[in-house]
C-alpha cells in the first residue's frame, strides 16, 4: 500500500492517538485489561475507556472483531502507526494544564467514575462544598484522559471573570482563537469546535451561571467535544451529568485505629504531605497519630482546610494546632501567595459562595447555623420559616443546589439538611451578626421542647423506636436548645426537655450525660412553675437511680409533696411508684409504696404506668429473694406490655424472668428466655439493650457448661458499658456479681481473662453473632 493510501487510511481513522494504537498491539499480543493496565501505569478502567473508543472508531463490537479489523488495516504495523503519532505530537502543545506542584493523593473511586461517566456524558458537572478540590480532582482526570482527545484538552479558569457576557473570551483566549470581524465571537468558537475532538475545563463556573446556555451551544455544535465543568452549584442545562465531589476520607476515631491504619486514610495522608512542605521529616507517630485524624475530623476532610492546617506545623504541634480549632475560621489562614485570593484562607472560600446568595438565602443559611447535625423539614420550616423572604424549601433547594447544604437521610430514611462543620461555623458568624440569634435560638428551642413532648408518652408505646430513634437522631440539637436555655435563653424550656427526654436517657445508656444535665437545672428548679417541677424531678430521680438511690429517694420525695399539693394525681402516681425503687432494701416498705401508686395508676386506667409498677413490684421482691412474687408481677407486667406494644419493656421482662429461671435452678427457661430477649434488642437497634441481653444470656450460659463463651459475652458487655458510660440497673447489679463470680470459679485465671478480653475486643454486632452461633451448635466461635 503507497503513502496516500496509508494517510487516507490515517485519516479516516484518526481517532486512533498513539495511545490507542499502543492499547490495540497489547491487545492482540493477547494481553488482559489488567495487565495492559499494569504495563502501562494505568487503571483498568481506563484502559476500558480506550477499548470501547477503539471498538467505535473501527465500528466493531468485540475485542476478537477489533484486533481483526485492525491487520486488515494494517494499523499493527509500526511503520504505518508512526503516522498516527504524528497527530499526537502536533496536538501536544494543545493539552496544557497547569502544573500539579504536589503528589495527587488518594480519589481513585472519583477519578474512576468521573473517567466512566465522560464517555456518555457530553457535560459532566463536578459539584461540591468550598474547598473539597473539585479543580484537582478535574486536572487529575483531565491528565489521564489527554492522550484521548486529539485536538486538546484546554482549562479555563473562570474564577477571574466578573461578567458572564465575558465567558467566550476566557474560552477563545484558552483555545486560541481570534475573533473574526463582523461576526459574533460565539460563531467563531462554535466553528472551531465543530471538526474538533476536545476536552474543555470549565473551572470555577458558579458566580457565572447566567452564561450557561453558551455551554448549551458549544456541546451542540461540537459532538465531539467534552465540557467538564467545576462548579459549587449545577448549571441546570438538559443532558448535564453532575458528579457531587465528597471531602477525603476520614478515620473512625472510636474505632481506635493503629499507625498504619490511619496513615492510610486520604485526609491523613494530605495531612503529612503539605507538613512535610514545611517540615521536611515530619512523620506520623504514636505520638500525633491520633491528634492528626482528629484534626482532619474536625476539618471535615476539606483538602483546602487541611492543606492551610497543615501549614501551621511550621510552628505547632498536632495537639496544639488541634486545641486552636475550635475558631477554625480565624486558624486557617496564610496560603500559598500564588493561589487565588479566595484560596489563601478558608474564610475567604466560603465567602466565594456566600457573596453569590440572593438576600433571602443569606438569611436563610444564617439561621441554619442554630441546628447542631441538621435539622428536618419540618423543624427547619418551623425555625427558620419567620418573616422571610423566600420560601424555606424553594431556599433549601438553592443551598442544596450552590452545595452550602447537604441534604441527606436520617436513621429513619426522613430528608435531613446538614452543614459541614466549616461552613456551620462560618454561618454562626453570620448569625450572631444578623441580630437574629436570640430570637432563632428561642424557636429552634421551643421546637425541640414540643417534639420531645410529643415523644415521652410515646417512648412507652408501640411506637417507642421510631420516637427514641427520632430523639437519637436530634440528640445534638437537643443539647443545643439545653446548652441555650441555661446560658442565656429561657431555662423554663431546657427544663422541659430534661424531664421529657429522661426515659430516652435512661434507655440509651446517656446516663452520665442526662445525670449532668440534672444537676444543673436542679440548681434553677425554682425559677419554673410547680407543674413543670414536678415533671422534672421524677426525671431526674430515675437517672439518680444509677447514682445513688437516697439522692434519688429525696428527689422523689419532693415530687411526690408537690404532686400532692398541686393534686396532679398521675404524676404522684409515678412519683410513687419510683419510690418504692428506691426502697429496694426495705422489701416490704418498698412493696407497699410501688403498691398505693400502682392502685392509681389503675383507676387512672393508665397502661403503661401499670406495666412500671408491676415491673417493679417484681424488682423489689426479685432484689429481696422472693422469687415466686416476683415471677407473678413480671408476668402480669408482660401481658400488659404485650397489649400496649411496649418492646422494651418486654425484652426487660424476659430478662428478669430469666433472672428468676437462673435462681430457681432451670437453666433451660433461663437461656431461652435470653435468647428471647437479645432477638427482641436485635430488632430494637439499641446498643444498651444489646448489651444488656448479652449479660443476662452470659449469666444463664455460666450456669449450663459453657463458662468460656459466657466469659466473653460479659467481656463485650462491659466492653460496650464503658463505650457507652452506661451504667447498670440497681436491682441487677447482684446479678451479674453473681455470675461473674460463678464462671470465674470454674475456670482457671489465665482462661477467664483471655476469654473476657476476646469479648472486649469485638463490636458489639460480632458479639451478638458469636451468641447466635452458640445456639445453632458451634460454641466454639
Amino acid at each position: 500500500m503507497g503513502r496516500m493510501a496509508s494517510l487516507k487510511r490515517q485519516a479516516q481513522y484518526q481517532g486512533l492517538n498513539e495511545r490507542s494504537l499502543e492499547i490495540l498491539r497489547l491487545l492482540a499480543e493477547g494481553l488482559s485489561d489488567r495487565e495492559i493496565a499494569e504495563r502501562l501505569v494505568m487503571t483498568v478502567n481506563t484502559i476500558k475507556w480506550y477499548n470501547r473508543q477503539i471498538y467505535s472508531i473501527l465500528g466493531v463490537g468485540s475485542r476478537t472483531q477489533a484486533i481483526a479489523r485492525a491487520r486488515e488495516l494494517q494499523l499493527l504495523d509500526q511503520d504505518n502507526s508512526s503516522e498516527a503519532a504524528v497527530r499526537v505530537v502536533s496536538a501536544a502543545s494543545k493539552r496544557k494544564l497547569p502544573l500539579e506542584t504536589t503528589r495527587f493523593i488518594g480519589r481513585q473511586r472519583e477519578t474512576d467514575d468521573i473517567t466512566r461517566l465522560l464517555q456518555s456524558a457530553h457535560l459532566l458537572t463536578l459539584t461540591g462544598s468550598p474547598g473539597t478540590g473539585k479543580t484537582r480532582l478535574a486536572l487529575r482526570v483531565a491528565a489521564d484522559l489527554r492522550q484521548q482527545f486529539l485536538d486538546g484538552v484546554y482549562f479555563i479558569a473562570l474564577a477571574p471573570v466578573s461578567d458572564p457576557a465575558l465567558v467566550p473570551n476566557a474560552i477563545a483566549a484558552a483555545l486560541g482563537v481570534i475573533e473574526v470581524v463582523n461576526q459574533p465571537l460565539i460563531v467563531t468558537l462554535k466553528h472551531h469546535l465543530s471538526r474538533q475532538q476536545a476536552l474543555l475545563i470549565l473551572d470555577n463556573f458558579e458566580h457565572l451561571l447566567s452564561a450557561s446556555m453558551l455551554v448549551s451551544d458549544l456541546i451542540a455544535a461540537a459532538p465531539d467535544v467534552k465540557v467538564l465543568v467545576t462548579s459549587r452549584e449545577v448549571l441546570h442545562l438538559y443532558g448535564e451529568q453532575e458528579y457531587f465531589v465528597m471531602p477525603l476520607a476520614l478515620p473512625h476515631l472510636e474505632a481506635g485505629e493503629s499507625l498504619s491504619a490511619l496513615a492510610e486514610y486520604e485526609s491523613v495522608a494530605m495531612f503529612v504531605q503539605q507538613a512535610r512542605a514545611v517540615i521536611p521529616d515530619f512523620a506520623l507517630t504514636d505520638e500525633n497519630a491520633h491528634d492528626v485524624a482528629r484534626i482532619c475530623v474536625r476539618l471535615d476532610g476539606l483538602p483546602l482546610a487541611i492543606e492551610l492546617a497543615a501549614a501551621r506545623i511550621k510552628l505547632l504541634t498536632p495537639r496544639t494546632l488541634l486545641l486552636r480549632l475550635n475558631s477554625r475560621l480565624d486558624t486557617l489562614t496564610g496560603g500559598a501567595h500564588d493561589l487565588p485570593t479566595r484560596q489563601q484562607t478558608l474564610r475567604n472560600t466560603i465567602e466565594w459562595s456566600y457573596n453569590l446568595l440572593d438576600d433571602g438565602e443569606k438569611r436563610l443559611f444564617a439561621r441554619l447555623a442554630v441546628f447542631r447535625g441538621g435539622g428536618s423539614l419540618e423543624a427547619i420550616e418551623l425555625v427558620c420559616g419567620i418573616d422571610l423572604p423566600i420560601d424555606v424549601f424553594d431556599g433549601l433547594a438553592s443551598l442544596v443546589d450552590k452545595s452550602l447544604v447537604q441534604q441527606k437521610a436520617s436513621a429513619l430514611g426522613e430528608p435531613c439538611f446538614v452543614m459541614l462543620q466549616t461552613l456551620h461555623e462560618y454561618a454562626e458568624t453570620c448569625l450572631q451578626g444578623s441580630g437574629e440569634a436570640a430570637l432563632i435560638s428561642r424557636r429552634h428551642a421551643e421546637y425541640f421542647v414540643g417534639l420531645a413532648e410529643r415523644a415521652q408518652p410515646e417512648l412507652r408505646l408501640a411506637q417507642q423506636k421510631y420516637w427514641s430513634e427520632t430523639l437519637d437522631g436530634e440528640l445534638d440539637n437537643l443539647r443545643a436548645a439545653l446548652e441555650w436555655s441555661l446560658r442565656d435563653g429561657d431555662v423554663t424550656l431546657g427544663i422541659r426537655i430534661a424531664a421529657a427526654v429522661y426515659l430516652f436517657w435512661a434507655t440509651y445508656g446517656y446516663h452520665v450525660e442526662g445525670y449532668r444535665w440534672n444537676e444543673q437545672f436542679l440548681r434553677r428548679l425554682d425559677e419554673v412553675s410547680i407543674t413543670y417541677q414536678i415533671a422534672f424531678l421524677i426525671g431526674a430521680g430515675h437517672m439518680a437511680f444509677f447514682y445513688d438511690l437516697e439522692i434519688a429517694r429525696d428527689l422523689f420525695l419532693q415530687a411526690r409533696e408537690l404532686a400532692q399539693q398541686s393534686g396532679e394525681k398521675r404524676q404522684l402516681a409515678w412519683a410513687t411508684i419510683f419510690l418504692g425503687y428506691t426502697m429496694l432494701r426495705e422489701m416490704a416498705v418498698a412493696s407497699d409504696t410501688v403498691e398505693e401508686g400502682l392502685a392509681l395508676f389503675r383507676e387512672l386506667h393508665d397502661q403503661p404506668g401499670i406495666a412500671q409498677a408491676l415491673n417493679i413490684l417484681g424488682e423489689v421482691a426479685r432484689f429481696g429473694g422472693d422469687d415466686q412474687s416476683a415471677k407473678r408481677a413480671y408476668e402480669e407486667c408482660l401481658i400488659i406490655s404485650q397489649q400496649t406494644g411496649e418492646t422494651r419493656r418486654i425484652r426487660f421482662i424476659y430478662s428478669n424472668l430469666a433472672f428468676v429461671a437462673q435462681h430457681q435452678g432451670d437453666h433451660d427457661r433461663a437461656i431461652e428466655l435470653g435468647y428471647k430477649g437479645l432477638a427482641l434488642a436485635i430488632e430494637m437497634n439499641n446498643r444498651l439493650e444489646l448489651a444488656d441481653s448479652l449479660a443476662v444470656l452470659a449469666g444463664a450460659l455460666s450456669t449450663s457448661g459453657q463458662p468460656r463463651q459466657a466469659a466473653r459475652l460479659y467481656g463485650a458487655w462491659q466492653g460496650t458499658m464503658e463505650k457507652l458510660e452506661a451504667l447498670t440497673q440497681p436491682a441487677d447489679k447482684p446479678e451479674h456479681d453473681r455470675n461473674i463470680a460463678s464462671i470465674r470459679a470454674q475456670l482457671d485465671e489465665a482462661t477467664f481473662s483471655a476469654a473476657w478480653e476476646e469479648g472486649r475486643a469485638l463490636t458489639l454486632e460480632q458479639a451478638a453473632s458469636a451468641a447466635l452461633e452458640l445456639r445453632s451448635g458451634d460454641p466454639n466461635r
